[in-house]
């Protein structure tokens, strides 16, 4: 299961009208020093091809704090369609500052209030704001596997203060199988694993290089070679690089 205190986090911020609800590099076997951290929850991003989402656990702490966000998300704007002019972007009241109307450009399907646009890239910011104060490696995460969708535009747009967190998550595996030349040779770290974590590193001809489990839900160390062909994960939710190898 991972950890209920981020998967009562994830039900907060998704909800938003909700109150509070509350080692070693090399050994591919060893335990990572250091506390259980929070999740997410647990499609590509660069270098991935295909990842299969963890289920979340049902909220079973209270969370400290919720972050800001009035009223109901509004639907992604990034369905097929015809979109509004940039010119014609206007709220019903006020005005946009600029940055909000680069953010909306190309965005709003046509007939959809762009305010509505907007408050969804702002609920964005503010689950990333909510996330990296409670584990920066969960909100790392939950960029990398699409948990929070649309992060990328939203930080570029209207936080940019997280743009280190949209670069790191550049980085990252999702669960889910990787392969060929989308494999970065390095060590990488397991962020907010559930307690049936596996991975598997093979090369050429399928032969293993390396393979492991953790029922303990506290993060694993892994190194990809630059032998290995794919990387295969399951249960552990995301993977953040630590440093490259060679």
């Amino acid at each position: 299961m991972r950890n209920p205190f981020l998967a009562c986090a994830a039900v907060v911020l998704t909800t938003a009208v909700l109150a509070a609800c509350g080692s070693s590099a090399d050994g591919n076997d060893s335990e990572a020093a250091g506390a259980q951290r929070p999740a997410a929850s647990g499609p590509s991003v660069p270098g991935t091809s295909a990842t299969t989402p963890t289920t979340p656990a049902p909220p079973a702490a209270p969370a400290t704090e919720e972050p800001a966000v009035p009223g109901p998300s509004a639907p992604t704007a990034t369905a097929e369609g015809p979109k509004t002019p940039s010119d014609e972007i206007t709220p019903a009241t006020g005005t946009f500052t600029k940055k909000q109307k680069e953010y909306l450009e190309d965005r709003v399907p046509k007939g959809m209030d762009p305010a509505a646009v907007l408050q969804t890239g702002q609920e964005t910011c503010d689950k990333l704001r909510y996330l990296v104060k409670a584990d920066r490696d969960t909100a790392v995460g939950a960029i990398a596997t699409h948990e929070i969708p649309d992060a990328p535009a939203a930080v570029a747009g209207l936080c940019p203060q997280h743009q280190d967190l949209v670069d790191e998550a550049a980085y990252a595996y999702a669960d889910g199988t990787h392969t060929g030349k989308t494999l970065r040779p390095g060590v990488y770290r397991s962020a907010s694993p559930t307690t049936s974590c596996a991975w598997q590193i093979t090369g050429a001809g399928g032969k293993e290089l390396a393979s492991g489990t953790s029922d303990t839900g506290k993060s694993r160390k892994i190194t990809i070679p630059k032998s290995a062909r794919t990387f295969t994960s399951t249960g552990c939710y995301a993977w953040l690089a630590e440093g490259a190898e060679g």
